[in-house]
């Protein structure tokens, strides 16, 4: 009989990220996330409790996600291979979190969860199991780990569109008008990595169904802020990131429609991969692959990793995303109310200021170069965001146009001949936001707009940073 995890010889399960009725208080406040109560040094003097706002690129783990992990460290085996006890626990762990995964994503009873290193992982996966004579459609505005993996296969890319239902008559046009009507795959975010917005991810897998083809969706931006029904969404992939859902170790999710799948060689070839493997009488050998989500997890799979998403999914629902949800608007709201009054910020969206969006705001500075008020948010009001393109180059070139930036004392790397230095700053946040945050945030920037860095910052190996 295989191991399990109970009371009596496991760890003991953590608490719920809060408490466990809709009247309590508790459930409006921050999920505990580590890193907290870290204090980093300013450079004009003293010390202050860091402002992470640059959840877009790696959130800070749960405290749940972490003491479940470590409660579970000493348990610790190789999985599906072994008959010592900790194996099998181990074994019973790791399936445990895929069936965990596919409750979070609400997935049909025939899809596939396979674990991957991460969203970009996930989606080359996918673009290494698509048929022969595919066509991906994908947007301009799509992160590179959703824009640049089809390099096998025809990509038709799509212009952004400035509005929703822009995006899913662009998406019909393009579908309507290829040729032959072989297989064919749609890529589209969930929600924008650059301006937060969220796109008509229904709407546009009812399009590509309408028109035969099958849609993946890239919910890296959505999954940490919004719930994702694959079923209520009719989408045939999801994939996402664990380091944005509050889970550390790089483990990513691939999860939806087995055929492709099972259909295409495996991801990595190896152990684990394969079901059978013998030698034959001209010295080679056959091989006979699994058909489980098991065909592309060759190797030795990062338990860990994969048990810290499925403890950050419980924690979430555990939270109740109507609350997070609901919290985090309340801090999307005092961000751009606070930007709003400040005429030198131009935030950058595709939809409009009515767009709803999660905790992802990008925008440029009069006067400014981005680097540069990113480092002096940083070394002077200890607080973290990024500036950048954001690893989608071709959207943010589209929504800053031709504007210049500034060079100010320090900047980006000069551009190349022909072209301007662009770059725009992003803070974003969500569950493990306290108000304290976004509104240190607010002030500074208001701050330094109107009086100026107060230190000196030079330009290092493409960085601004202060001047010693």
């Amino acid at each position: 009989m295989s191991a399990s995890l109970n009371p009596a010889t496991a760890p003991a399960a953590s608490a719920p990220a809060c408490g466990g009725t809709a009247a309590d208080p508790a459930c409006t406040q921050p999920l505990p996330v580590l890193g907290r109560d870290v204090t980093v040094p300013l450079v004009t003097g003293g010390e202050v409790t860091y402002a992470a706002l640059d959840y877009a690129a790696s959130a800070p783990a749960l405290q749940r996600v972490w003491d479940d992990v470590a409660a579970y460290a000493p348990y610790y085996g190789s999985v599906h291979r072994g008959a010592g006890y900790l194996s099998q626990l181990s074994t019973d762990l790791f399936e445990q979190s895929r069936a965990t995964v596919a409750g979070f994503l609400d997935c049909r009873p025939e899809d596939q969860v396979v674990f991957t290193r991460s969203t970009t992982d996930s989606l080359n996966l996918l673009a290494a199991a698509l048929p022969a004579d595919c066509q991906v459609f994908v947007f301009e505005t799509e992160h590179h780990a959703s824009l640049l993996p089809w390099t096998s296969a025809r990509v038709s890319y799509l212009n952004a569109p400035r509005t929703p239902d822009e995006a899913v008559a662009t998406l019909e046009r393009a579908l309507a008008a290829r040729e032959p009507h072989g297989p064919a795959l749609v890529c589209v975010t969930g929600a924008s990595n650059v301006t937060g917005e969220l796109w008509p991810v229904r709407e546009l897998a009812a399009a590509a169904h309408a028109h035969g083809a099958r849609i993946v969706l890239d919910a890296a931006q959505l999954v940490p802020h919004h719930p994702v029904s694959v079923r209520e969404l009719d989408v045939d992939w999801v994939a996402f990131s664990g380091h944005k859902l509050y889970a550390p170790f790089g483990s990513g999710v691939l999860a939806g429609r087995a055929d492709w799948l099972q259909e295409a060689e495996p991801y990595l070839a190896g152990g684990g991969a394969s079901r059978k493997v013998a030698r034959r009488e001209d010295g080679g050998v056959d091989v006979e692959w699994h058909t489980t989500a098991a065909r592309h997890e060759a190797g030795s799979p990062n338990v860990i990793g994969v048990y810290a998403i499925a403890s950050a999914c419980k924690a979430l629902q555990e939270a109740g995303f109507d609350r997070l949800v609901a919290r985090e608007d309340h801090l999307v709201a005092t961000v751009r109310e606070g930007l709003a009054e400040v005429p030198a910020v131009r935030v950058l969206s595709l939809f409009g200021d009515d767009a709803p969006r999660v905790g992802v705001i990008s925008f440029v500075v009069d006067g400014w170069n981005s680097s540069h008020f990113a480092a002096a948010l940083s070394a002077e009001y200890g607080i973290g965001v990024r500036d950048g393109l954001f690893c989608a180059h071709p959207l943010v070139r589209t929504l800053l146009g031709s504007e210049p930036q500034a060079q100010g004392e320090c900047g980006a790397p000069e551009a190349a001949p022909g072209e301007r230095s662009l770059n725009a700053i992003r803070v974003s946040f969500g569950a493990g936001t306290p108000d304290e945050h976004v509104e240190r945030f607010v002030r500074a920037v208001k701050e330094l707009v109107a009086d100026g860095a107060k230190w000196q910052y030079r330009t290092e190996e493409g960085r601004c940073v202060p001047a010693v």
